[in-house]
């Protein structure tokens, strides 16, 4: 018999791959790569416009050519997955096992306010966006936080603060900046976050579970997102840090949690109660931020639950997980400890015993491709050494009424390893799906209709 030229060996199989795939399953069983794109060009792209919305603002990675902050080295993968690590264990230990086997009907927030203490190095946070605050305004970079609800600002005079790229706020240049007193409901609503009275004004404090912290006065004044302004905005005024916060860049940080204090929970009389997120597929790539954000249009959409003790966080019901189009066989009660979504988490933590079918199932459909050692705990990796371009199998997961994220290719690899972790067990752990695994979907909460929403290639 003649012999067939590689190539043409390698484009069949493809082919072969791609037709077995798409029998009785109209979802991309492969997904294809040049390693090339991979790599950052330095080159900021502009972020698509999404469909619409109250007030939207660009949205960037934090080390990518598009960031204001003057920092642009990006960590190892090793080392964001050691920050990550901390965030993601300390808010599994905020849940107890009745808050992880909630349900839908948990959908009342508790009239209690729970600390913000994340457990993370704010390093772990990855995505920044510009608005300004006080009359006049001034400019300020911030985080996003899903995991937060007070937001904070460095504060003129600060007797210890980390370095920024943008002058620090200046409370006595603003004609309507106004902090609360220590007698207002605002401040008793604080709770376990005040901090006492300083000269007869509140104070609050949070604290993250590496040692950093943040202190200051909690203030309010006139806050604008973009074109759109928001008066009377809650936020606290820091004027000292101790910890790993003084190796930051940014200039504090946005809590979009569900929480009284959020920005969320503050604007809903002016925007609403929705709010939607895109997270870029790389550094060098744009997203955005919309608060008002639409509730109908081409998103697939799954229950939101509240948790009564945790107001802060959205959560989800994870129900399957399919991989190059099948179905991976897992059984339902697996998936009975709680999910919640996260922006600040990287890698989507998963029940040890799905983590194990994952895995198993994504080294079958890469049998082309050597294994490689382990990057931290990234367990799933592999060698590919001389390739150009990758083929690797489509992840997907189910949620509770039908919601199928097909995920996108920068959604299931991290470098050369699988973007997913195991928890140490089925049950007793919280899930979390972490912004990897979110990338290129716009990310619609709707608070008010109880739903998370999944709109794909939004940025």
């Amino acid at each position: 018999m003649a012999s067939v030229p590689k190539l043409l060996v390698l484009l069949f199989l493809c082919s072969c791959h791609s037709l077995a795939a798409h029998a009785g399953d109209d979802h991309q069983s492969y997904k294809f790569l040049p390693l090339d794109s991979l790599k950052s060009d330095g080159v900021c792209s502009e972020p698509k416009v999404p469909l619409s919305g109250a007030a939207t603002l660009p949205l960037h990675h934090r080390h990518g050519p598009c960031s204001p902050l003057t920092d642009k080295k990006m960590p190892t993968l090793e080392e964001m997955l050691r920050r990550d690590q901390l965030r993601a264990a300390y808010i599994q230990r905020k849940f107890s096992s009745s808050d992880a086997n909630g349900s839908a009907g948990d959908a009342q927030q508790s009239d209690a306010t729970v600390p913000t203490n994340l457990g993370t190095y704010l390093n772990t946070l990855q995505y920044v966006i510009s608005v300004s605050l006080g009359s006049p305004a001034m400019d300020q970079t911030v985080f996003i936080d899903t995991g937060s609800d007070i937001s904070w600002l460095q504060c003129e005079p600060c007797s210890q603060c980390h370095s920024q790229a943008d002058p620090l706020f200046d409370p006595s240049a603003s004609s309507t900046y106004s902090p609360f007193s220590c007698s207002s409901d605002t401040c008793a609503q604080l709770g376990r976050q005040g901090n006492g009275c300083s000269s007869s004004q509140c104070q609050y404090i949070v604290r993250y579970v590496d040692g950093s912290s943040t202190t200051g006065t909690y203030s309010s004044d006139t806050l604008a997102l973009g074109s759109n302004t928001v008066s009377n905005f809650q936020f606290g005024c820091s004027d000292m840090e101790s910890g790993l916060l003084l190796n930051d860049q940014t200039d504090g940080l946005m809590g979009l949690g569900g929480g009284t204090q959020s920005l969320v929970s503050q604007t809903t009389g002016t925007f609403g109660s929705a709010f939607s997120y895109c997270l870029p597929p790389t550094a060098s790539s744009s997203g955005f931020l919309t608060l008002g954000a639409p509730t109908s249009g081409s998103f697939v959409t799954t229950p939101m639950i509240r948790f009564q003790n945790n107001p802060t966080f959205y959560g989800v019901r994870l129900e399957a997980i399919r991989v190059g189009g099948s179905q991976l066989n897992i059984p339902t009660s697996v998936f009975s400890a709680m999910t919640i979504m996260d922006s600040g988490t990287i890698v989507t933590r998963l029940p040890r015993t799905a983590y194990s079918a994952l895995s198993s199932a994504f080294r079958d459909g890469m049998a082309q491709y050597p294994s490689a050692p382990p990057n931290g705990i990234l367990d799933t990796c592999f060698d590919f050494s001389g390739q150009s371009s990758v083929t690797i199998p489509s992840v997907a997961l189910v949620f509770s009424g039908g919601a199928f994220v097909d995920l996108d290719y920068y959604g299931i690899m991290l470098e050369n390893c699988l973007a997913f972790a195991g928890n140490r067990d089925d049950y007793s752990s919280l899930n979390i799906i972490g912004n990897v695994q979110q990338r290129t979907f716009e990310v619609l909460y709707d608070v008010s209709g109880s739903t998370v929403g999944f709109r794909a290639a939004a940025c």
